[in-house]
């Protein structure tokens, strides 16, 4: 439409300059009409939806000044019309990238045993009762039981617990979980369409169907502005007699600074924003955004690292911490156990040089073993390495909730322990604390680990509300319970998270290493892993829509002295076209300015690729 609209006002101002002025009206004309019958089909639809829009108004101008041959007026007035909503859906097109990962997570077939061998099948071709086996990596297809040997998965983008559980045979395994440890066998206990994951999804659609939609900004002052014009309008018609002053009021009255200023200031603030790396799906994400009063943060990943740290390392019979650290992290280069990776992380941090261990033999999910540098080292559970080693005087020490503790032996002897935890991300305090400076009334923790867990990681964090335990669905009732309070904005990673990111008036995901579900699921995405990037998200989408309004009621107010200035006769059509497209430069560089936004709390500006 703006192509055609743009053609169509160049094509006949050439004509006209070439004194052709009849072929210059025509294609004048020929240029607003795809735009006014697109128009027009817009209108209807908004009205059998009962919405009223600035649609109206752009309608009437472009109508008007055809009706009584003001073909340049209607031209000027439907290339401003159509490159508005360019901008807009550019906006939507630009900030909306390709997040279909929800649906290549879900497992689409399965490994089942089948007469003495194994066979890939579909989804839908398995029952309960088949025996299916999950390799190691796999995400666990259909809720089931543990077959045979023992089965080490990694729930926690369901159920929020960030270490990984060890199962026994007969032991319950979610779909939508992943196999951290061995090859097991499951007994499918569900259809895949009964099962966990499947449930989630569902979740997930029925939130986003239910969910509101975004009315735009300009829309909010439509209908007022519709009345002042069709007043002033009719005013000067009735007193005058001259249906030319009316159109010389449409086209000057014609809604630009709202068509135009409003998505060029949130476009300009979406390209802030992703420069701090923070994605927001589209204007009407990034309007609600500024308006947000209660926040709701998932635990494990958002406000805890969701990797397993070490706090704490003992180290018994002269054996340094250093060293020990060394000898366990080396062994555990062999495994892919996440707290075996974790630790050889955190010795790679501190610059420790790790050999290669040799004769490395692991029990999935207990511990391993093997020679370093010609010593025989052993990491695992505590009781699992204090069952083939010489003990020392003392327990070891104590655990807070949550925590996990890691034996090492050297040679036959417990040499320390590594007390392992998922802790409170860095900065957290100054983050809440710059986010209520922002506007957020209350701040909520809802988690689906253990309540003793939640509460040891956020004491002292003066949360308004904590609530653990929760299933994704109890999340989605819990965001919308809090929809009283104002729009709900939630903050999550895992697929546990998806639901309610989709019910959320703002949906915040942690892209950098979330799960796919809640990406897909979110109307924001951190694309860095820090969630203190929120902060000056929300800033900048407050700033913007600062700016936005600031650049309406200022270019409003200038398009209303224009209307009565056209009512008295002191403007033509051509000239109150002329005169929008300076009100529309004028409110367009002040929109502009949504660009420059430096958030008050950013962290150094580091560029990120969009």
């Amino acid at each position: 439409m703006l192509a055609l609209a743009v053609v169509g006002l160049v094509v006949g101002l050439a004509l006209y300059f070439a004194d052709r002025n009849a072929a210059a009206d025509m294609a004048w004309t020929l240029g607003v009409l795809p735009v006014l019958a697109a128009l027009v089909v817009e209108i209807l639809r908004s009205l059998w939806r009962g919405e009223v829009g600035l649609d109206i108004v752009a309608a009437l101008s472009m109508t008007a000044a055809l009706t009584f041959g003001e073909t340049l007026a209607a031209a000027v007035v439907a290339v401003m019309y159509s490159g508005g909503n360019f901008l807009e859906s550019f906006a939507e097109g630009r900030a909306r990238r390709e997040m279909h990962a929800l649906l290549s997570r879900v497992p689409r077939t399965a490994t089942r045993h089948r007469d003495g061998g194994l066979e890939e099948v579909p989804l839908d071709d398995i029952e309960p009762g088949d025996l299916l086996l999950i390799r190691q990596g796999d995400v666990v297809p259909v809720d089931g039981t543990v077959a045979s040997g023992t089965a080490f998965v990694d729930a926690s983008a369901l159920t929020g617990e960030s270490l990984p559980a060890h199962l026994s045979v007969g032991a319950e395994a979610m779909s939508g979980s992943t196999n951290a440890g061995e090859p097991f066998d499951l007994t499918a206990t569900r259809v895949a369409r009964e099962s966990t994951y499947a449930g989630i999804v569902r979740l997930v659609e029925e939130a986003q169907r239910s969910k509101a939609p975004m009315a735009r900004l300009a829309d909010r002052w439509s209908l007022g502005f519709l009345a002042v014009t069709v007043v002033i309008a009719f005013a000067a018609w009735w007193f005058t007699g001259d249906p030319i002053r009316a159109v010389a009021v449409l086209v000057v009255a014609t809604p630009c600074p709202l068509i135009l200023a409003v998505p060029v200031a949130l476009v300009a603030g979406l390209s802030r924003a992703a420069h701090f790396g923070v994605l927001i799906k589209g204007a009407g994400p990034l309007e609600t955004m500024a308006r947000i009063r209660t926040l709701i943060l998932d635990k494990t990943g958002t406000l805890t690292d969701g990797r397993p740290q070490i706090v704490s390392i003992d180290s018994y019979d002269g054996v340094s911490e250093g060293d020990l650290l060394r000898f366990a992290a080396a062994l555990d280069q062999a495994s892919k156990h996440p707290v075996a990776q974790a630790i050889v992380a955190a010795a790679k941090t501190r610059g420790l040089d790790l050999p290669v261990p040799s004769e490395v033999f692991e029990r999935p999910g207990e511990g391993v073993e093997g020679m370093v540098e010609n010593r025989k080292v052993l990491v695992g559970g505590n009781a699992f390495v204090a069952g083939k080693v010489a003990a020392v005087s003392g327990e070891g020490p104590d655990l807070d909730a949550g925590s996990v503790l890691v034996a090492v032996a050297i040679d036959g002897k417990m040499a320390g322990h590594l007390v392992m935890a998922d802790p409170l991300r860095a900065g957290t305090d100054a983050m809440l604390a710059g986010l209520r400076r922002e506007g957020v009334q209350r701040i909520l923790l809802a988690t689906g680990d253990r309540i003793e867990v939640a509460e040891r990681v956020t004491e002292g964090l003066g949360l308004d509300g904590l609530r653990a335990g929760l299933s994704p669905d109890q999340k989605v009732l819990l965001v919308l319970s809090e929809r009283k309070h104002g729009p709900v904005m939630m903050v999550g990673d895992g697929v546990n998270d998806a639901p309610a990111l989709a019910a959320a008036d703002v949906g915040v995901a942690m892209g950098a290493r979330g799960a796919a579900a809640s990406a897909e699921a979110a109307d924001v995405v951190l694309l860095v892993d820090r969630v203190d990037e929120l902060g000056p998200g929300i800033e900048i989408a407050r700033r913007s829509r600062h700016i936005a309004m600031e650049s309406v009621v200022v270019g409003i107010g200038l398009s209303v002295l224009g209307m009565i200035a056209a009512a008295f006769g002191y403007l033509t059509p051509v000239q109150g076209a002329v005169l929008q497209e300076v009100i529309d430069v004028a409110v367009i560089l002040n929109a502009l300015r949504s660009l420059r936004i430096t958030p008050r709390d950013a962290v150094p500006e580091k560029p990120v690729r969009e």
